[in-house]
């Protein structure tokens, strides 16, 4: 590795940055972990994620409707 001028990755150690005790309000569970639709609009999809480059982060977020992502759009 070192003729190649590779290295490993160290991995982090995991950190917790959530706070879950809290009286803070929290949004309702409107979707009630149903993610079908029939009709356009009534719901979303999300997807949030990092990339990491030579330039530093890359964040990606995608958005789309369950009836496009059943109708292959």
């Amino acid at each position: 590795m070192r003729e190649a001028g590779i290295q490993a990755i160290q991995k982090r150690k995991f950190k917790v940055t959530t706070v879950s005790r809290h009286n803070l309000l929290v949004a309702e569970n409107i979707s009630n972990r149903e993610f079908t639709a029939n009709i356009p609009n009534k719901s979303w999809l999300t997807y949030i994620t990092y990339i990491n480059t030579e330039e530093g982060w890359l964040y990606l977020a995608i958005w789309t409707s369950p009836t496009a992502v059943l109708a292959g759009d």
